[in-house]
């Protein structure tokens, strides 16, 4: 196709002439009652899940489009509407989300795009994870007497930004897969940034959770009043500094971005953080979007498509399902205490692996074949006891060429993810992230900046072992972003799905999987699903504040220790359902947040 992307005259008196569409945001906590005391949770970076009213799923049966936020959404159907692909309503929507969720994802981060193209019935991968800037050091986190810094002290500031890699990823993706002139996409965000838009709920509860904000000129400014209050919800809020960088980025490409001013702006914002940032305008220039092979297997008749390294989260998703296939799930009571018991023993052992085995391939030998075989995983399978909980789980034996250690660091988690088909078929699940909730807290051109670089390992090493995830010049930092596509036998597409949540996304999109097909439930009830969590840390996670508290004392009798918090994922799904000759979608936004499904 002919290379759109760097489409010129972008109409700003177009953007303009429409009144952007204004959303009241509305949550009603739903109550449960909790068979166990509950002890006092810290609070999560991304805020307590508030779990809104029970609502139905969506269905379409052309085009579909599901974000964590409305506006984003309505911006993703706009240009589906406009003949737009899948690619290039994954395109509007980021832009929306980084203006209306800012404290989540945005063009000063990194994702990871899968997609389904239905006429080749093909999943292609694409890596814009963030790198390590070039003169990022093992020990960059360490103190004067080389012991790590305290997280928050690590992750706050300019030497805590990695190379954004989110706009090189998108621009690759619409090369190959767009429809709409590139600059078209950027229309819906410029609107709302021009004429204004009202702070949701959710980013208000944000703001006024984060008060370190008001330590950066910037985000002060953006973020609170005046006298120094966190700007309220409901309050109009405009960015015309973001639109501003829209619009060059939409006349220019993504090289707009990475070559010349706004890269010039970035490197000096980490600079001028006085807290030793280390990226530069070279490493924005040198920064280059990977294409990758998708990580696939098997599933009851199914085929599951993850996002393979530097992400763990396609094959820990892919290694569990495989486990939990020796099991008979669907015979099993939904979110009782023997399933729970079951998918906790399967994420376990993926977990095991996960942290001792993946990191960015470029600088790592993984051994994804082995760690994906059906034979290997059979044998992990038989680990798992169903009667009895099985303690902290050990990595399989997987040989690789050097000695590593292991790496049990969690990213916190601030992302999002949304999930498209358009109406050819095509698909997309993106999961987008700055890191923690607004990132470094450095803000620029009306962009915050991620702070990626904690996702590495602040101790570099174990000994004399090298940490597998330690920091080094160029390297992408492991993620556990888990976007998945699901196909059937003839490779015709089933779901699109995904979450953002930390390393709890690896759960998350095992428990919405297992929902969705063994049990059989429709897009929202699946992702509506109290949530139980097993990171292989010697504890169950049970979602507080739903009925799923009160397996507690089962699961301590099964062996487990249990605690009970907050789960704030952010799950967004598309059914495709073929019923008597008759296609359907069928979509879930969830409800721990404000997202929403759209279709036609």
């Amino acid at each position: 196709m002919p290379d759109i992307r760097r489409a010129r005259g972008f109409d700003l008196a177009r953007a303009l002439g429409h009144g952007a569409r204004l959303f009241a945001f509305s949550l009603i906590i739903a109550t449960s009652v909790s068979a166990v005391a509950q002890a006092p949770v810290p609070r999560a970076p991304e805020g307590a899940s508030t779990i809104a009213a029970p609502r139905n799923a969506v269905t379409a049966d052309r085009q579909m489009v599901v974000a964590a936020n409305p506006l984003a959404a309505d911006a993703g159907r706009q240009i589906l509407r406009q003949g737009g692909s899948a690619v290039d309503a994954a395109i509007a929507m980021q832009m929306v989300l980084n203006l209306v969720e800012p404290q989540s994802s945005g063009i000063g981060g990194g994702g990871f795009v899968l997609h389904y193209g239905a006429e080749r019935k093909r999943v292609d991968a694409y890596d814009g994870r963030e790198t390590a800037p070039a003169k990022a050091t093992a020990d960059m986190f360490l103190d004067a007497e080389g012991k790590p810094l305290a997280f928050n002290e690590a992750a706050l500031g300019g030497h805590a930004v990695g190379v954004p890699g989110v706009l090189r990823m998108l621009e690759l993706a619409h090369d190959e897969h767009g429809r709409l002139p590139w600059a078209r996409l950027f229309e819906p965000a410029m609107r709302l940034a021009l004429d204004g838009f009202p702070i949701s709920p959710r980013l208000a509860k944000q703001i006024a959770d984060t008060p370190q904000l008001k330590e950066f000129a910037a985000t002060r400014a953006y973020f609170f009043d005046a006298d120094g209050n966190p700007k309220p919800a409901g309050t109009r809020l405009t960015n015309p500094d973001l639109a501003e960088t829209f619009r060059v980025i939409a006349n220019g490409g993504a090289q707009a971005f990475y070559n010349g001013g706004l890269a010039r702006a970035v490197a000096r914002a980490v600079r001028e953080t006085g807290k030793g940032g280390k990226l530069t305008a070279d490493d924005l220039k040198n920064y280059r979007a990977l294409k990758r092979e998708a990580v696939c297997g098997a599933y009851r008749q199914l085929k599951i498509c993850g996002m393979g390294p530097p992400s763990s989260g396609g094959i820990a998703v892919l290694q569990a399902m495989t486990i939990l296939e020796r099991f008979d799930l669907r015979g099993l009571q939904p979110n009782s205490a023997p399933a729970v018991h079951l998918i906790a023993e399967a994420t376990k052992l993926a977990f095991a692996d996960r942290n001792r085995y993946l990191a960015d391939p470029e600088f790592e030998q993984i051994p994804v074949e082995r760690l994906t075989d059906r034979k290997y995983l059979a044998g992990r399978a038989k680990l798992v006891n169903a009667e009895r909980a099985s303690g902290r789980a050990e990595p399989g034996r997987v040989a690789t060429r050097a000695s590593r250690a292991a790496d049990t660091l969690s990213e916190l988690p601030a992302t999002s993810h949304l999930s498209v088909v358009d109406v050819a078929g095509n698909a997309v699940a993106f999961t987008t992230s700055i890191e923690r909730a607004f990132g470094s807290y450095v803000m620029t051109r009306g962009f915050l900046l991620n702070n990626q670089m904690t996702d590495f390992a602040l101790r570099p090493r174990d000994g004399d072992v090298p940490n597998i995830n330690r920091v080094e010049p160029g390297k992408r930092p492991r993620s556990s972003m888990a976007p998945t596509i699901v196909l059937d036998r003839e490779s015709r597409l089933v779901a699109a799905l995904g979450s953002p949540g930390g390393p709890r996304i690896i759960p998350y999109v095992v428990q919405t999987l297992v929902a969705s097909i063994d049990w059989n439930m429709d897009a929202q009830r699946a992702v509506a699903l109290p949530h139980a969590v097993s990171m292989n840390n010697g504890t169950i996670e049970l979602e507080r504040d739903t009925s799923l508290a009160g397996l507690a004392a089962d699961l301590k009798a099964l062996g487990h220790e249990v605690t009970l918090n907050h789960q704030t994922s952010g799950l967004s799904l598309i059914q495709v359902v073929r019923r008597q000759g008759q296609t359907r979608l069928v979509g879930g936004a969830d409800p721990r947040r404000e997202g929403e499904a759209l279709g036609d």
